[in-house]
């Protein structure tokens, strides 16, 4: 190709302005084709973007207002920084929420990485979560900035300080895209809830300690993380109000330095993607093969139907996403209660009776998790022997794991209210509870089974949901009434004379006593499973 003055010019030059445009078209597209599917979708998207939006001048009017407040560099270098944490972790669990992030679907086409880095960054920049971030951005140098320097300062921290973000999440999402397109990868969007439900308790966590203490308790962090990309271009801000120019040149410096080196880290991702082949499938046929070459498992399992059925649940609970999701759930969420409440001062040592709560819910809809799949399960019950056998084994398979966490949880949250005396109690109360829970769950299994649909984050089959609450609220209830007794017991020994000496008791009287109520629940619930495997398949089989 030639010029008008004959002189020639470059194709990849022609090329790369052309990506460019072509690439944030493809992006709009991509959001507007995304909205036009269906009703519902293009109704949560509009929610979702007022909701940002509301938030994002909130959070602008926050940022404005701590305008000459003597600990708003500290605030808003913190702020930044957890604002690039969320975008480096976000792609990992959300990896569906932008199309764009797979740039394997433009492996059939003539494009080098450096031009496809520049055009993707381009289209990253559209969006609702980069309008988010351009506010706060915004906002937290309006905060700090003071004088005609600071502010000149300021409009390059911000471009510079997206740019990082952006890079941040592309990295990210190139360098783990293989683990995200995988049954792994369905896995981490599958436990996105729990991200969100930890960072909530640590952010009200952190919000209590900063009511107590003042803003102040933020300058330590600060003093270090002003010189971290991409909040040091923040920080280059306040320095460059203090007069202190040289330092606000090199912290821009900083951030321009992570920007290049993020850019390069994707360039070379981007380039292995599209030139490398895909040996995903090797690699999970080799881990299959050493999956059923491994016999550790089943060395330490029972011989037999028992150690059979324990070794498919705690498989299940290992790879299944749905069911994986729900363990991990309760075992955070049980952990996080009674020891965020013991660290704020205002929680009790009864507060570890809520981890075995959370795991005894897991014995709930035992057969629902096997969803078609169940008839196997069913061919080989033909007596309410065999039935008795699969319900044990697997509330064994349960116990493996929740036995140990729960007395773990009880201890650290003993160890950290210091009230040692009171343990033995707390752990016979929580080995009843749970006794409890196994046994009702045993029976709501076979009296109210109900399907869990494999995609999606449904965790009922629709028309389902009333029976799924009926049973675990009904479940739970009886849990409780079941515990009355040592619940009862535990209340006199605590306002009797003298019961303090005699409260070790409740440690082997609620181990005995929650293992008597579960051995009795599989009882009952046995006969049950075995003349209704019918009913229970075709509940089962409906997601």
């Amino acid at each position: 190709m030639a010029g008008r003055r004959g002189r020639p010019v470059s194709t990849s030059t022609a090329s790369t302005a052309s990506v460019t445009p072509v690439v944030v078209r493809l992006k709009v597209s991509l959001l507007r084709n995304g909205l036009r599917q269906s009703g519902g979708r293009r109704a949560a998207y509009i929610a979702s973007a007022v909701s940002v939006l509301l938030l994002t001048v909130v959070q602008l009017i926050g940022l404005i207002a701590l305008r000459g407040h003597a600990h708003a560099e500290s605030v808003v270098v913190l702020l930044v920084a957890v604002l690039a944490a969320g975008w480096a972790v976000m792609p990992l669990f959300f990896p569906g929420g932008d199309e764009t992030l797979d740039p394997t679907r433009l492996v059939m086409l003539p494009l080098r990485p450096r031009p496809l880095v520049r055009a993707l960054l381009t289209a990253s920049l559209v969006g609702i979560g980069p309008l988010f971030t351009l506010c706060v951005l915004a906002g937290s140098v309006v905060a700090v900035a003071h004088g005609g320097v600071a502010y000149v300062v300021a409009v390059v921290g911000v471009v510079l300080a997206l740019l990082v973000c952006v890079a941040l999440a592309r990295a990210v999402a190139a360098a783990n895209l293989r683990l995200l397109t995988s049954r792994k990868g369905r896995d981490l969007a599958v436990l996105s809830g729990l991200l969100i439900a930890v960072g909530a308790q640590v952010v009200n966590f952190g919000a209590q300690r900063l009511g107590s203490g003042g803003l102040g308790q933020l300058d330590g962090p600060a003093d270090v993380l002003r010189w971290v990309p991409p909040a040091s271009a923040i920080g280059a801000v306040d320095s460059a109000s203090e007069g202190s120019y040289g330092v606000a040149v090199l912290q821009l410096a900083l951030t321009a330095a992570a920007l290049v080196g993020l850019l390069a880290v994707w360039a070379r991702h981007l380039d292995r993607l599209m030139t490398a082949p895909d040996g995903s499938t090797l690699q999970a046929a080799d881990s299959k093969a050493r999956d059923r070459s491994s016999t550790g498992l089943s060395r330490l399992l029972p011989a037999g139907r028992t150690g059979t059925v324990m070794e498919r649940s705690l498989r299940y609970v290992w790879r299944d996403p749905k069911t994986k999701a729900a363990w991990v759930t309760s075992l955070a969420i049980g952990l996080i209660v009674p020891l965020f409440n013991a660290l704020q001062g205002t929680g009790s040592i009864y507060f570890a009776c809520f981890a075995a709560g959370m795991l005894g819910v897991q014995m709930y809809n035992q057969f629902g998790q096997d969803t078609s799949a169940f008839w196997m399960v069913a061919m080989t019950i033909s007596s309410t022997r065999d039935a008795y056998v699969e319900l044990r084994a697997r509330a064994l398979a349960l116990l493996v794991i929740t036995l140990p966490y729960a007395t773990l949880v009880t201890v650290m949250t003993t160890a950290l209210l210091g009230d040692w005396p009171k343990l033995p109690e707390v752990l016979g109360l929580s080995f009843a509870l749970l006794g409890a829970m196994l046994a009702t769950g045993a029976w709501t299994s076979a009296r109210f089974p109900y399907s869990i649909p494999q995609e999606g984050h449904r965790n009922v089959a629709p028309g389902q949901s009333g029976l799924a609450f009926m049973a675990i609220l009904g479940g739970m209830v009886s849990a409780a009434l079941l515990c009355a007794p040592v619940i009862v017991g535990t209340i006199w020994l605590n306002v009797s004379e003298g019961g303090d000496d005699w409260s070790w008791l409740l440690l082997p009287v609620g181990t005995v006593y929650g293992t008597a109520i579960t051995v009795a629940g599989l009882r009952l619930a046995a006969p049950r499973t075995a003349r209704q495997l019918p009913e229970i398949l075709t509940a089962v089989s409906k997601g």
